[in-house]
This record gives C-alpha cells, structure tokens and sequence, in this order.
C-alpha cells in the first residue's frame, strides 16, 4: 500500500463525500444538491486509473483498497443514523452503537473495494478506454450483488435523480439499475481522452456538435415531459399515529382500547391538515388545522373514503386479541370501507423441532367494510438484528444487542388483498428497498401498492427522507399510485410518477385524506424484474474471466 500516491486515497475520500451529497443529509434533498451525483464517482475513477509511485498501473489489492476507503466513507455519510437509531431508540450505550455503525460501514465498504478492483483488473488487462466503458457494467453488477447477497439495495446510484423527470423514463424498463448505469456512465465519461486532429473547424465542430446535443436534450425534456395531471377516481384516508418508539417511550403507556378509539376517530374524521408535496422543502406550502375534540367528531358524520390505512408503529396490537378484532371491525362497519392495519400476526411454527408452537410475524391485516378479517400479508424481508437475530448461536457474545432485537418469522408469500374489483399489495417497511420483490405485488394483480412503515427509529436524520425516495421509485417502475401510511411521517400519496401529491406534516398526530387512482397496465420491469442489472453482471464476469485468462495465457 505504500506505493499508492497520496492523492489517490485523497481522491477516494473527496470521491465518498460527493457521494453522500446527491442523497437526503438532514432533511429533504434540495434539487441542486441532485447534480452532485454526475461528478461524484469522477475521483474515484481518476485514482484507479492513475499509477503507483513506480510509475505502473495499480495493482488489483491497490484498487481495492482505494475504492473500500471510499466506501467506507460513502456509508458512514449516508447511514449515519444507523448510530442514533441504536443509541437513543435501541438503548444501546454510544460507544457500542458507534462501534456497530463502523462495523457496518467496515462491511458494506467491501462492495465498492469489489467495484475498484474490478475496474484496475480491467485497466490492467483492457487498457483505459475499454475500462472506461466497462465501468457503468461493473457498477451495476455490484450494486446488484448488495441487493442479492448482503440485502442491503439501500440507496442505489440511481435514486438521487428520482425527481429526473426524464431520467426517470428508464425506471419502467431498467428500474433503478438504469438510472445508475446512466450516471456512471456520465462519470467514466469525463476521463475518456478523444484525440483529434487540431484543424482549422475541429473547435467550431465540436463547439457546434455540444450545442446540438443540449438542444436535443432540451427538446427531449419537453417532448417526453411528465404529464402534469394524474387522474384521481378513489380518496384514502392514511393515518400518522405518531406513537414514542424505543428509549423515548417514557410514562403510562395507553391501553389498546384507548389507541383504537382515538385513531378511529382520527380515521373516520381526519383533519385538514396536508401538505402540497413533499414536507419541509422550500417549494411546499403545509397546512396545520387543530383537530375537533371527540366530543364535536361523534357527532359528524363519517368522511366517505374508498381505504383506510393504519400504519407499522408500536402499538400493542396483536391479531388474536379480542379487543383489536372488535374495535377495527366497528370502524371499518362505521367508516363502510377496507381497513388495512399493521398489527402482530401469529401463527402455528413451521418448523417442528423448534421450542416455541407458534410463530409471530409483522403482518398487514385487511378488513372489509362488513368488518370480517379477511386476509393477512406477512412481512417477508425482516431487519437484521431489529426484527430478528441472524447467526444467533454465533453471536451469543452480543449480549445485549440481541435482547434489543425482535424474535418474528418470515412470511412464505405475497398477499394482495381484494375488494369491490380493487386489488392492493402492501409491502411493510424495508421491503421497499427491494425492487425486485415490490413488482410482484403488481404481477399478482395490485392496482395500488400500500407501504405501511415506522420510520419512528430514525428520528429528524437522513433516513426517512431516503427511505421516501425509494419508494417513489416503486412508484415509478411499477407504474401505480402508493399510498404510504407511517408513524411519524413521511405520510404521502405518490403518484404513479413519483411525485408526492399530498403528504400529512411530521411528527404531529393526524390523518391525510387524499385522492389517488387504480393503474391496470403492466410496464417492462414489472414484467422482467433486474433482467438489466443481470445483463450487466453476465457482461462484467464474461470480461473478468476474460481478463484473468489473458493474464494466464
């Protein structure tokens, strides 16, 4: 390692911030901040194709270690939360919950060390302008292999232009794998040296030809612009509980019966309050009513609406408690529509050598407006050591990391739930990041997607932001309005091209009312899934074994 140049690990660091800076930090992404993602990788790739001291091409372990420094950064920037998280709603001591944040970002680093050595490997073998063009290739095998081995698909490349509305256009065909490929691509660009003969009209020409390209682009905007309308024929009311998670729940917690009668009432007389888009940027205008007291409501009649959503929080509701059956089969006779809830599923164990007769499971119940249960989906892509413990027996040692963690089983199938010619697939949280999966809700009939989510455990940082991102992205590739319901915001409605139409203000107790649509068509991605991404990944291992046996030969 001595021989890496020290601009080139500065060049890997600056290459990890302008990472960080196209995604949410605090707050919502202002629109400027999105353009730092064309230049980002820019670095990086100047330093894996650059020499050692000795005056050669970086070696395949250099490369790594260039691009695991960079990855390193990139996620200690980008899931900083993940410190927070475990601290203030884990209870977790801060030394201890530091140490897990770089232990993760030690981990996750490894897939851009992958990503690097790739790209050294190939300039050793390939020279620089076929590297150059194998390099948007070998970042979508990567960012495919996160999704598919470690199951973390957070933050793709390509979220950051999800407000794009061009870019955006790929979404339906290559999902989110387009969108990144587009932008590495616009990376390696940068470095490819085009050699021309310095005559009298090679500069007009070029200068002409950059003209002529903008101008396409322009007209391009504006041929291919997102409609600016997009049809409404139904109205959900999704709730926003706003219930303390974690270390912040302190004093007498309420009963069941006292939560379900005052989130009825929210849900059968919600208040105005909305926002006109996303919450907290600049451009969107919130309006915060006070709510009526209960006395005033029950007397009001019901607000008419096609779905009511209550979102995954912490409330203590568990499916076979008679209390809970009772009071959501009252409001959805009292409010004549489908009620989809987040509660505690349970159910007989799969596995008969396990100690425990039944399994537990963070399901999504749906009821129809006769208030019969009438189906229950069963989260399948639990959280790691929030939801359940991997490689229990091999981390006793974790001690109290493990009794902070829940004990829930895995669902074995996707549900849409059914009602009055209406089909709706509600996908639970961290499966959104999980494109692949989210599609077939739609291939099983979803005209709607419902996400329900408690992005409560991150608190005022980055996370519920990105986590909105990515699901407007859902949105887009699979075509269909999502309605998302959540405990402490982002409550929104997003519209088939991922525009927030309505959202409810954070961290107040509330209901959004608000119009969406039923989509019937299917787009290509939902239809194929990552077929794209695994194009790439076929087209980067065919040029790694090529290269190695070259290296043989």
């Amino acid at each position: 390692m001595r021989q890496i140049p020290l601009r080139l690990w500065l060049m890997a660091v600056l290459s990890g911030i302008l990472q960080v800076l196209p995604f949410p930090i605090a707050g919502p992404t202002p629109l400027w901040r999105t353009a730092f993602c064309w230049i980002a990788l820019l670095p990086l790739l100047w330093a894996l194709l650059a020499n050692d001291k000795a005056g050669a091409p970086l070696k395949f372990h250099q490369g790594a270690a260039l691009g695991y420094l960079c990855g390193f950064v990139w996620y200690l920037g980008n899931c900083y939360w993940i410190y927070q998280t475990m601290y203030l709603y884990g209870g977790l001591a801060k030394p201890i919950a530091a140490g897990i944040l770089v232990l993760f970002c030690l981990y996750l680093g490894l897939y851009h060390a992958l990503f690097a050595a790739l790209v050294t490997a190939f300039h050793r073998r390939f020279g620089r302008q076929a590297t150059l063009l194998l390099i948007p290739f070998a970042w979508i095998a990567v960012e495919l292999a996160r999704a598919r081995i470690t199951g973390f698909p957070w933050d793709q490349l390509g979220i950051a232009q999800v407000d794009n509305s061009l870019l955006t256009r790929l979404a339906p065909i290559a999902g989110a794998y387009g969108l990144s490929f587009v932008i590495v691509a616009v990376n390696a660009l940068w470095l490819i040296r085009i050699r021309v003969r310095d005559r009298r009209f090679t500069r007009p020409a070029l200068t002409i030809t950059g003209v002529v390209i903008i101008l396409l682009y322009v007209a391009a905007l504006h041929r291919f612009h997102t409609p600016t309308y997009s049809e409404t024929t139904a109205k959900a009311t999704l709730l926003q509980e706003n219930l303390a998670v974690g270390a912040e729940r302190t004093g007498p917690e309420p009963s069941v019966e006292q939560l379900i009668d005052s989130f009825s009432q929210l849900s059968l007389h919600p208040p105005r309050n909305r926002c006109n888009g996303i919450p907290e940027l600049p451009s969107t205008t919130c309006i915060v009513f006070e709510v009526p007291p209960q006395s005033a409501q029950q007397t009001m009649p019901p607000t008419p609406t096609n779905l009511i959503v209550w979102p995954e929080a912490p409330a203590p509701f568990v499916e076979d408690d008679p209390r809970f059956r009772i009071g959501m089969s009252s409001l959805a006779r009292a409010a004549n529509a489908p009620v989809i809830v987040d509660d505690l599923g349970v159910g007989r164990s799969s596995d008969p050598t396990a100690s425990k007769s039944f399994d537990r499971f963070n399901s999504a119940s749906f009821l129809t407006p006769d208030g019969v249960f009438a189906g229950r989906y069963d989260k399948m892509h639990l959280v790691p050591f929030g939801e359940y413990v991997p490689f229990k027996s091999l981390l006793f040692f974790a001690g109290n990391l493990l009794a902070e963690a829940g004990d829930l089983s895995a669902g074995t199938h996707r549900t849409v739930f059914t009602y009055d010619g209406h089909h709706y697939g509600t996908f639970i949280c961290y499966e959104s990041t999980f494109a692949d999966e989210i599609r077939l809700f739609v291939l099983k009939g979803a005209d709607v997607l419902v996400n329900i989510s408690d992005d409560g455990w991150y608190g005022d940082t980055s996370a519920p932001w990105q986590h909105l991102n990515m699901v407007r992205m859902r949105a887009i590739e699979n075509h269909r309005w999502v309605l998302r319901s959540t405990n402490t915001g982002v409550t929104a409605v997003i519209d088939p091209y991922g525009r927030v139409t309505a959202s409810a203000p954070r961290h107040i107790r509330t209901a959004l009312h608000a119009g969406f649509g039923y989509e019937h068509d299917i787009t290509f991605y939902t239809a194929h899934g990552d077929l794209f991404a695994y194009l790439c990944a076929l087209i980067t291992t065919l040029a790694f074994v090529y290269s190695f046996r070259r290296k043989i030969n």
